[in-house]
């Protein structure tokens, strides 16, 4: 892979609707390499644990595409690890409750530090991942020319109910439940640090007023990758996406987005 090779990576956008409509992010540590300081959803790179061909049988819903799949597993691995939610159904066929994930809460900086306990974790404890709670909401690949460049599959899936949300406090400094217009209205006041794809993707969710709203508007609509560009306008440099792509706001004056 060259350096300039974008980088397989999966988000999971963790909604609910009660007490109102609101999506789960994270603050990013200041030391982060990427996004450092910034509200983000729960998510990273896929690593090569998430390849594994042993997730078939021990997944329920995993895409029979391979590139797809290990997206799906990356990203209820990166929820488990930064907020402690974890999308898996145990022995009993029910998704996990907060009792069960509390208890399985120690193996998080152990499979952070190697993915590959990910699948000796499902395996130990006769668990299948949840795969099937998740829908494709949205495909972004940074531009050329950045330092480091991701392919970034964003899922959105139900939160779990009855679980409870548990920081990692290393990678992820906080967690909380925000709406889209929330959390832009607070990027645009100077209070969150927001990244340019997170933005766009908080004002799609927007389009929708519920979870179900939001999974059924993703499985509408057809997903094409988000490569956003650079474009000048009377001496002024701007971040543009298509404007065919359903997203309310298709450009930003690139010092804003940077800033952000």
């Amino acid at each position: 892979m060259s350096e300039d090779t974008p980088i397989p990576a999966a988000t999971v956008i963790l909604l609910r609707d009660e007490p109102a409509f609101e999506a789960l992010m994270i603050a990013r540590a200041e030391r982060a390499s990427f996004a450092g300081g910034a509200l983000v959803f729960p998510g990273g790179r896929v690593d090569p644990g998430d390849r594994h061909a042993a997730w078939a049988a021990q997944s329920e819903g995993l895409s029979p595409d391979p590139a797809l799949a290990a997206a799906q597993v990356a990203a209820i691995r990166e929820a488990f690890e930064e907020a402690g939610v974890f999308l898996a159904r145990g022995p009993s066929g029910a998704m996990l409750a907060a009792d069960e994930v509390r208890a399985l809460s120690p193996w998080r900086a152990n499979v952070e530090r190697d993915d590959a306990l990910f699948l000796t974790l499902a395996r130990r404890h006769g668990l299948k991942l949840a795969a099937d709670q998740l829908t494709l909401f949205a495909h972004w690949i940074a531009p050329p020319g950045l330092h480091r460049r991701f392919d970034t599959l964003f899922f959105v899936a139900p939160f779990p109910r009855g679980q409870e949300v548990m920081e990692d406090g290393d990678e992820a400094t906080e967690a909380l439940w925000i709406s889209p217009a929330a959390a832009i209205a607070a990027r645009q006041a100077g209070a969150r640090k927001i990244i340019f794809p997170t933005a766009r993707n908080l004002e799609l969710l927007g389009v929708s007023q519920s979870t179900q709203g939001v999974i059924d508007f993703a499985r509408r609509r057809t997903i094409r990758p988000v490569v956003p560009d650079t474009v000048t306008r009377d001496g002024r440099m701007y971040l543009k996406l298509p404007d065919d792509l359903g997203y309310p706001v298709t450009e930003e004056a690139f010092e804003t987005a940077i800033r952000n």
